[in-house]
């Protein structure tokens, strides 16, 4: 089983980035993104659901963030617009099937992608 992401970047603040993670081996009922800046806990960004494509987001992307999913490709996206310094941090999305509590909860997901370094310049 492997999570494949990409997509981060260098971008100004106000600008836009799509993350992309590629799951192979298997499907999850729950995929999401959660992200690490430099000397912080990682914490939840967005997740989504199937079936049904259920979203919950963190307060502090509501509105600007937009997470999808394409269940033929086995992929979830994260699309970021009106990106802030505060943004900057290493995303990494996780999948998770069968736990029915803590949907944004980095210890309840039990697969990992690599990262993807996302840094916004003010």
């Amino acid at each position: 089983v492997q999570l494949q992401a990409s997509g981060g970047g260098l971008v100004q603040a106000g600008g836009s980035l799509r993350l992309s993670c590629a799951a192979s081996g298997r499907t999850f009922r729950e995929m999401g993104w959660f992200r690490q800046a430099p000397g912080k806990e990682r914490e939840f960004v967005a997740v989504i659901r199937r079936p049904g494509s259920t979203t919950y987001y963190a307060e502090s992307v509501k509105g600007r963030f937009t997470i999808s999913r394409d269940n033929a490709k086995n992929t979830v996206y994260l699309q970021m617009n009106s990106l802030k310094p505060d943004d900057t941090a290493v995303y990494y999305c996780a999948g998770r099937d069968g736990i029915l509590t803590g949907i944004t909860t980095a210890t309840t997901y039990h697969h990992w992608g690599q990262g993807t370094e996302v840094t916004v310049s003010s």
